[in-house]
């Protein structure tokens, strides 16, 4: 914290064991829609004031100083919004303000040794949880919807699930296709052999 010039403190809470283990973790019941959400988080700092900050723990190994500026890394900011939004549900004061920690593995090094090194660098993020609210209740109408929403052009699992429905409907044509070939002929009456 000194090294980085923070006013914070590991947070010291009886649900922290919970709240960090997987398929637990923070939960919220969203009344609006019914759905139960949780989290696990990395963990949770607090300053003098009582606000916590959520903490997210990363790990890389590149060449380049590590950063949150590329496309892919918005679900991190995303996750860590919704660990905000968690933990006001919970009854928290919240800071927008969270805390990515990544370590990046050092490359620089004349030899491995057995051993990895790591340098660490903490990057401030603001949050801004507003969006997780109208997200579930367009989840939940979604779910509940008739209708199949549309594909996401930039989603891997629609595209995936596109291929094989596509791939699945070709087989099923081609499946159905034969089939009526040999039912047709079977009603053939110049090939019946009696």
């Amino acid at each position: 914290m000194q090294s980085y010039h923070l006013d914070v403190v590991p947070f010291e809470d009886a649900r922290m064991d919970v709240w960090r283990e997987n398929f637990k973790g923070v939960e919220v019941r969203h009344a609006p829609t019914g759905f139960t959400v949780s989290g696990a988080v990395d963990d949770i700092w607090v300053n003098p004031s009582g606000e916590v900050h959520v903490v997210d723990y990363k790990a890389t190994s590149k060449d380049e100083e590590v950063t949150l500026d590329a496309e892919w890394q918005d679900g991190y900011k995303r996750q860590m919004e919704v660990y905000q939004w968690l933990l006001r549900g919970n009854g928290l004061t919240v800071s927008d303000t969270g805390y990515f920690v990544y370590a990046n593995g050092r490359t620089d090094l004349a030899a491995f040794d057995a051993k990895l090194e790591f340098t660490i660098k903490v990057i401030p993020y603001t949050g801004n949880a507003s969006w997780v609210e109208g997200t579930l209740l367009k989840i939940k109408e979604c779910l509940d919807s008739d209708a199949i929403p549309k594909v996401g052009a930039s989603c891997d699992y629609c595209t995936y699930r596109e291929a094989a429905a596509t791939s699945l409907q070709t087989q099923h044509a081609a499946s159905s296709k034969q089939k009526d070939t040999k039912s047709k002929a079977s009603r053939d009456p110049t090939n019946s052999l009696f």
